[in-house]
């Protein structure tokens, strides 16, 4: 076999596993838009702010290192400053594309942060706290594990505040969202995909202990 014929054969061997793992678009409709924290926490006026990441751009891929799949490191975000009368900044992150049965997936929130950058990477914040998500309150950065299907989308959305929010708040994502309401002076958010990495190993079978170091992989979709 000459060398163009082994280079012809490993290109397309290459080309055909990028294909099998391609995931295709989201679904046109999103299953908890209607209900999401941008719709439901509705700016006065409906003024907007700018949100963006130095790990993505809007509607674009999540980098896996941002993901479960890899590190889970904080994708990092930036946003322009709120109207005056600004208190503070919350940060709630949903995937939208959940089931019928369960359509929001709320994998991250923050709140009284008083600053208009979050870091890449950072391991705390640098002011306020972290709020709950779908593990309970106080839960650091948890980023998108996509299943399998099309790929989700991942709205990290900020509100500018007029007031700073009580520690009670951030009891549950009800709890939070609650407190929000009637206080938001500007929105806005960016969108990123997220998607299996072909690299991960695959699932445990259900009903079967998980290899590796015994436990499950990462709650979170």
């Amino acid at each position: 076999m000459t060398r163009r014929v082994i280079l012809t054969v490993c290109a397309a061997t290459l080309l055909a596993s990028a294909s099998a793992f391609a995931q295709a678009p989201p679904p046109e409709t999103e299953n908890g838009l209607a209900t999401s924290a941008l719709v439901t926490l509705p700016a006065k006026g409906g003024a907007k702010l700018t949100v963006t990441s130095p790990a993505f751009k809007h509607m674009g891929d999540i980098p896996f290192a941002n993901t479960q799949y890899q590190g889970n490191t904080f994708p990092g975000l930036e946003w322009t400053a709120g109207p005056a009368g600004t208190k503070s900044y919350a940060v709630i992150m949903q995937d939208l594309d959940g089931s019928a049965a369960r359509p929001i997936i709320q994998h991250w929130t923050a709140y009284n942060i008083t600053g208009t950058k979050l870091d890449a990477g950072m391991s705390a914040l640098p002011s306020g706290t972290y709020g709950p998500n779908m593990r309970g309150a106080s839960q650091p950065y948890m980023g998108p594990r996509t299943p399998a299907g099309p790929k989700h989308r991942y709205h990290f959305q900020v509100f500018a505040l007029d007031t700073t929010l009580t520690p009670e708040a951030g009891a549950t994502v009800d709890t939070l969202t609650a407190a929000i309401k009637d206080h938001v002076l500007a929105s806005g958010e960016i969108v990123g995909l997220g998607q299996v990495d072909p690299s991960a190993p695959p699932p445990a079978q259900r009903g079967a202990p998980p290899s590796g170091a015994g436990t499950p992989p990462p709650a979170g979709r």
